[in-house]
């Protein structure tokens, strides 16, 4: 195993993270302040999930024919390009545009980061290693909104700081070895239909965690304010739910190379639904604090063991066909969940957020019942 290319791999990963947690809760702040209501809000973040709708389309072209080291590279320095033009062009519709950009680069960046992550790690290793990847993205996601607590949030620094982490995220990769083997024909095209028919647990968790994040890193602040609390105590709470996120991960990851996958694949979905449910009514109360770790370790923990289930079952094309198909269904989540929580709060409910949260969970608790992922003997 190339345990050098790993770290560094895992290394810039982590750092993209960092940069996504400083820059995404800053867009939705900045919007806030300019007097956008929350359904304005929901769209603005539901705009990279239309990009990674399409970048997952690009993904096979662009490693074919750049190799996917240098395909990482370009897409990074496209995606700090963009948020440049983000502090440089404060309008609205320009933000839209951009917000597409970055979500078609990081979509190419997460597509075939976690293919090359999944493809260098060997079997034995392969929980505690994908979940070690896991914990230390959430852990940089975590430090991005305390890093934009501690820069304000009047100002563009927090989007140079996330272009300088995203420049130095990119050169890291150049020269690194033991990338999976991708034509460029390999990738492009269908295939989500079958994947979803075959695999619905796995592309439902995806799409559950997608909303997820992208509900807690945009407009989780947001409901946190107008339930009466103010900005830093707002980021802070989201916080707690990245440090859950991030701090249950690698156990969990111990406990995939050790007992049933989809047994906790079940429990997280179950964890997540009674922690949504619990939140509001928990919300005004100090019992809010371990929720919200249990809200961020459970929804975490559905993405980590499906990631570590696919790297399992799949290698090289094929491997990175299934994390396009999971690239397109991560899209659908950030676009639909966003969206409709952002309508569904400025229209019907202030709790929007946790409650279509506890509904997506129980939809997925029924489903992993009913239909185990990779059920064959030896999968599970």
């Amino acid at each position: 195993m190339r345990w050098g290319t790993y770290l560094v791999l895992t290394s810039a990963m982590v750092i993209v993270g960092l940069a996504l947690g400083v820059s995404l809760p800053l867009v939705s702040l900045r919007l806030e302040g300019w007097g956008y209501g929350q359904f304005a809000i929901g769209v603005m973040a539901g705009m990279p999930a239309i990009g990674v709708l399409l970048g997952s389309r690009l993904t096979g072209p662009l490693a074919g024919w750049l190799g996917v080291s240098r395909a990482l590279f370009c897409c990074l320095l496209a995606c700090a390009l963009s948020l440049a033009v983000l502090a440089v062009l404060p309008y609205y519709p320009v933000w839209l545009l951009m917000r597409l950009l970055i979500g078609m680069t990081l979509c190419v960046v997460f597509v075939l980061g976690e293919s090359w992550i999944n493809q260098l790690v060997e079997e034995h290793l392969r929980g505690r290693l994908v979940a070690l990847y896991g914990t230390g993205f959430a852990l940089s996601q975590l430090s991005g909104p305390l890093l934009l607590a501690a820069l304000g949030t009047a100002d563009d620094r927090g989007f140079w700081v996330a272009i300088i982490l995203l420049v130095l995220g990119s050169l890291m990769l150049l020269g690194q070895t033991g990338a999976p083997k991708v034509d460029r024909h390999s990738v492009f095209g269908g295939g989500l239909g079958e994947f979803c028919r075959t695999q619905p647990t796995i592309a439902w968790a995806v799409v559950l965690f997608a909303a997820f994040e992208a509900m807690v890193l945009t407009l989780m602040p947001v409901y946190m304010l107008h339930e009466g609390f103010d900005q830093d105590r707002a980021l802070l709470m989201v916080s707690i739910v990245v440090v859950g996120d991030a701090a249950l991960q690698l156990p969990i990851g111990l406990l995939a190379d050790r007992m049933s996958r989809t047994l906790l694949l079940r429990l997280c979905g179950v964890i997540l639904l009674f922690s949504s449910l619990a939140l509001p009514a928990m919300l005004q109360t100090a019992l809010v604090w371990p929720l919200l770790l249990l809200f961020g370790a459970s929804a975490g923990g559905l993405y980590t063991l499906a990631l570590i289930m696919v790297g399992q079952h799949y290698r090289d094309m094929a491997l990175v066909r299934a994390n396009a198909h999971m690239a397109l269904l991560w899209g659908l989540g950030c676009l639909l969940g966003p969206v409709s929580t952002g309508a569904a709060s400025q229209w019907l409910t202030g709790h929007a957020l946790p409650l279509l949260m506890a509904l997506g969970a129980a939809g997925f608790v029924v489903l992993a019942l009913r239909r185990p992922p990779f059920a064959e003997p030896g999968l599970r």
